[in-house]
């Protein structure tokens, strides 16, 4: 007779209250106020370490505000707050804040599913690391800049143009070849990595909208939105929708610097792409290049969420960050109640505001 099977080992879960998913500026941002509120609480990163999606920018990017409007609740920047920080410094001011404060983040831990607990109030963070998370509440803290917008025209140039998102893109030896680069994009990452391309001398055609408006990045203009408020006019009001519905303005002092650039050809906005392996721009085409690089935007990817709180388009359905699923809750996204929302010195309002939510929940 065959022996018996022994019985399936008992489900191992990790509870805490509340469970933060993403360790970048947002995820960061609610661990300071769970931690404040004396909250149980764990964060988890798919990354090794707090902070790394700045690890993997471009290496000369630098902030588009300064340090003194940039910082995170609790910690102002280090040094002179006047500077506009970069990339590097970024990184490290993240990791040095998570250390600061001690968070207890768990890393290595990419969530593959987020769940309703079976049978009991809650949810169910399982990952790939095999661990499985029960919390009350969970802050879904992944940042809006994850799957990238490329036209879908794009397809139409031959194999040999390589092409990059411009999360992808480091620095301009990165690209194959000596020819001519496309830099295709009408916001900021365009110009700085156009610009980057541009000063090795290499021929860079520059799609970008020539009706993107622009403006300038000085210190009076952040003291200016900082007094008057500005960035934190909330969506729902009548002069928040106009400004939701208006373009991002590009830095006019970077716009300026690119076109004085020999190397960089402004081609207006690409409208396709060309058998010769050419992009075709509202003002003239380029010739045929050796790469493509796209900073044509990102949608969030939440493939993730076994719950119903995105709409048809994948986008996440929210009310200044907090959904239908009692206890859970959005951060860090564009406009999630400001233009501010997305931005470092703006997430901290967000983060106290949808915690004291969570921890009013019955």
């Amino acid at each position: 007779m065959p022996l018996p099977t022994p019985p399936a080992a008992p489900f191992s879960l990790i509870h805490t209250d509340t469970l933060v998913i993403g360790a970048g500026q947002a995820g960061l941002a609610a661990a300071y106020y769970l931690q404040q509120h004396g909250v149980d609480f764990r964060v988890l990163d798919a990354a090794s370490t707090a902070g790394h999606a700045w690890d993997t920018r471009y290496d000369s990017l630098r902030l588009f505000s300064p340090a003194w409007a940039s910082g995170l609740p609790g910690r102002p920047w280090p040094g002179n707050r006047r500077r506009y920080p970069t990339r590097a410094e970024t990184s490290a001011y993240l990791r040095d804040y998570a250390a600061h404060f001690a968070f207890p983040i768990d890393v290595s831990q990419r969530v593959t599913r987020l769940t309703v607990a079976p049978g009991q109030p809650g949810y169910h963070a399982h990952t790939t690391a095999g661990r499985t998370y029960a919390a009350r509440s969970v802050i879904v803290a992944t940042g809006p800049y994850t799957d990238p917008k490329i036209p879908a025209w794009a397809n139409q140039l031959p194999a040999a143009v390589a092409q990059l998102p411009s999360r992808d893109y480091r620095r301009p030896g990165q690209l194959p070849g000596s020819g001519p680069v496309a830099v295709v994009g009408s916001g900021n990452s365009a110009l700085q990595i156009a610009a980057d391309i541009a000063a090795t001398g290499r021929p860079v055609f520059v799609a970008f909208d020539e009706k993107t408006p622009a403006m300038p990045n000085n210190q009076f203009m952040w003291t200016t939105l900082a007094i008057t408020g500005m960035m934190r006019i909330p969506r729902h009001t009548a002069f928040g929708r106009w400004m939701m519905s208006q373009p991002d303005p590009v830095v006019s002092g970077d716009l300026a610097r690119l076109r004085q650039l020999p190397a960089a050809t402004f081609i207006g906005r690409a409208t396709a792409a060309l058998p010769t392996g050419a992009i075709q721009g509202q003002r003239e085409a380029s010739p045929p290049l050796d790469a493509v690089v796209w900073a044509t935007g990102y949608r969030p990817d939440y493939n993730w969420l076994e719950l119903p709180i995105l709409e048809a388009d994948g986008q996440p359905r929210h009310q200044r960050g907090l959904t239908a699923a009692p206890g859970v809750a959005f951060l860090g996204l564009d406009w999630l109640d400001s233009r501010n929302s997305a931005l470092l010195n703006g997430i901290g309002a967000d983060a106290r505001r949808v915690v004291q939510a969570l921890l009013q929940m019955p």
